[in-house]
């Protein structure tokens, strides 16, 4: 029977792990829910500004879905 090697992770493995991990302590830090009610705040009082526009409603939707995409994977 073979004793599995020890294997280390890739750099890239190490980076990205980190990365993460400075991502979700950031993330989780009052700043970071300001800045998000501070842009939704900014981007419904812009809505007279823009009409109301598709685009208006498109840029707070494109926002909101890869913001959540990329928290959740």
């Amino acid at each position: 029977m073979k004793i599995a090697e020890d294997k280390r992770p890739s750099k890239f493995a190490v980076f990205f792990e980190n990365f993460a991990g400075k991502i979700t302590w950031a993330s989780g830090k009052p700043v970071s829910f300001l800045a998000a009610f501070g842009f939704v705040l900014i981007w419904g009082i812009t809505g007279p500004l823009f009409h109301f526009s598709d685009t208006w409603q498109l840029v707070i939707n494109t926002v909101t879905s890869i913001v959540t995409f990329l928290m959740v994977f």
